[in-house]
């Protein structure tokens, strides 16, 4: 909002969240590439010390778009955009009704970056109240389901991507547990052609208490595949060790990191 009280709308690609406690979020403002020329949002945040953060989904991506275009100063893009406007709670700038997510901040921090074409300048913002839609919000749970928040990312140029279910999986975090590391894995894991960095770092992650015994080493030979490839290939032991190696891999991906463990370490 500018000091006149004339509101301004506009989608940013370099924002992130830098604290939790107190919770701040930060955006950055870069001036034009053509003439070093500011935008209205620096010159607005300057004036105004207070700003909403919207939070957008894929039903709002093509809307956002429309909010970019460089109106002159004192247009309403909420206008040009078909958004909604609804008073804030605790700050001057209007929200937005259609976004899934609103942060009301007061702005603690303006800092310049550089001082040429395209140089950026850091919005430090303090959230002071926060508005969530009930609607995808974890079951039970405090946070945002993935599941029913269709959020999308600016990539480069038109470039966007968008978060879908079958494009989501989970990681296990290694501050729950200590794991092993990538050094303490055996030399033919470590170095093998067949197993990605990403399947390392998943049996690197595995507890020394999980690792396999030799006797539950023994018993996946009876396991079905293991027993059968073991025997099909019983006299070769180069493409023995490929193939074991190559279900352990099928196993890592479906997550049964236990079980590959024991096909690895067999022979």
């Amino acid at each position: 909002m500018s000091a006149g009280g004339e509101v301004n709308l506009s989608p940013f690609s370099f924002f992130n969240v830098m604290s939790m406690s107190p919770p701040i979020l930060v955006f950055s403002v870069t001036s034009r590439g053509r003439d070093n020329s500011h935008k209205d949002t620096l010159q607005n945040v300057r004036a105004v010390p207070e700003v909403v953060i919207n939070l957008c989904d894929y039903p709002l991506v093509e809307q956002l778009s429309l909010a970019s275009a460089e109106y002159p100063a004192g247009v309403n893009e909420f206008t040009k955009a078909g958004l909604t406007e609804v008073p804030s709670d605790k700050v001057r700038p209007p929200r937005v009704a259609e976004c899934p997510v609103a942060f009301e901040c007061v702005v603690g921090q303006v800092m310049a970056l550089g001082d040429g074409p395209g140089h950026g300048n850091l919005v430090v913002c303090r959230v002071v109240q926060a508005h969530v839609r009930e609607a995808i919000l974890l079951d039970g749970r405090p946070g945002i389901d993935p599941l029913k928040y269709e959020a999308v990312s600016r990539l480069g140029g038109d470039w966007y991507s968008r978060l879908r279910p079958e494009n989501l999986f989970t990681v296990g975090r290694p501050n729950r547990h200590l794991g092993i590391g990538f050094d303490e894995l055996p030399t033919h894991i470590r170095h093998s052609d067949l197993l990605t960095g990403n399947h390392l770092a998943r049996l690197a992650n595995t507890e020394r208490a999980a690792l396999p015994s030799p006797a539950q080493i023994e018993e996946i030979k009876a396991e079905p595949m293991v027993a059968y490839l073991l025997n099909k290939h019983r006299n070769d032991a180069a493409e023995q060790q490929k193939q074991l190696t190559l279900l352990a891999r099928q196993w890592l991906e479906e997550g049964r990191v236990a079980e590959a463990w024991r096909v690895l370490l067999v022979g």
